[in-house]
């Protein structure tokens, strides 16, 4: 069975929105407000204070970084550390809601959701920010914005709204999210799903914040095909990454009790018989 070991030397409070793109895994530290990039391959790390919580980072195709927090989505020039802003639609509701989980689109669309960090039901949304830099509501309302990915054709969104405890699917063209469904059930696990990916055969790796696991699942079926479990309880979200996208990176974040060794730290899980796909990035 394959096991979760940590790599690096970061120790996150709240570590999120792991992807790899331009040769490194690229992942956040929600509450110490840092992006961070990780490249295996020689150890070498590199940190972005960014002067606020940070839900998400994902590349962007003519170079830098998009990042979504506190203040909205901005770009992030990793030579410089310079902030650009783009748009922030929630600026009555701080300090009780933050972007946090999102992803790009194949077609080069930057989807992104908002948390309600007081837990009012319903008072967030997913939000798409397209290349020409407008920004528009795709889904709502949601409590706690988390895991989105496309399947391989790009034809279907899969998304997670925590407090739903079930992975949501959407079809998806241009942009547009059209007839949501329930396709996986996550109530049998006593743990709240959090950050997802996909996986060549089509299958979702799912992270489990309060439950110290991720689970692959099949969409079709709606089954879970395996778990595997990490140490901490606090595990926060997975993707593939390595120069094959054969390992599989796992954030995590920290445990009230203090009792965790490891808890924090970036995991890899290695010999899963299985690849990730490539990472889209941001077109505008």
């Amino acid at each position: 069975m394959p096991t979760a070991e940590p790599i690096g030397k970061n120790r996150s409070k709240w570590g999120e929105g792991p992807i790899w793109c331009n040769d490194a895994l690229y992942y956040v530290d929600i509450e110490s407000h840092q992006v961070h990039r990780f490249d295996p391959a020689t150890g070498e790390e590199k940190s972005w204070d960014v002067g606020e919580r940070v839900g998400t980072v994902v590349p962007r195709e003519s170079g830098g970084l998009v990042i979504a927090g506190d203040n909205g989505l901005q770009f992030l020039d990793e030579e410089t550390g310079l902030l650009t802003p783009i748009a922030d639609p929630e600026p009555d509701k701080k300090p009780d809601n933050r972007f946090n989980d999102g992803k790009c689109s194949p077609d080069g669309r930057f989807f992104a959701g908002t948390i309600s960090l007081v837990k009012k039901t319903g008072d967030a949304k997913l939000y798409r920010l397209d290349p020409d830099l407008t920004l528009h509501e795709a889904f709502g309302p949601v409590t706690n914005s988390n895991g989105i990915v496309w399947s391989l054709d790009g034809k279907t969104v899969y998304y997670i709204d925590t407090p739903r405890r079930e992975v949501l699917a959407f079809d998806y063209e241009n942009g547009q999210l059209r007839n949501l469904r329930s396709v996986i059930s996550t109530a049998h696990i006593d743990a709240s799903p959090d950050g997802m990916t996909i996986d060549e055969n089509g299958h979702l790796w799912v992270a489990f914040c309060h439950g110290a696991c991720v689970v692959d699942f099949d969409p079709v079926s709606g089954e879970e095909m395996r778990r595997i479990d990490l140490p901490c309880a606090e595990t926060t979200a997975c993707a593939f990454g390595g120069p094959d996208l054969a390992e599989l990176y796992v954030t995590t974040g920290l445990n009230k009790s203090g009792d965790e060794e490891h808890d924090g730290r970036l995991f890899v899980i290695r010999d899963l018989g299985v690849r990730g796909v490539p990472a889209s990035a941001f077109a505008g």
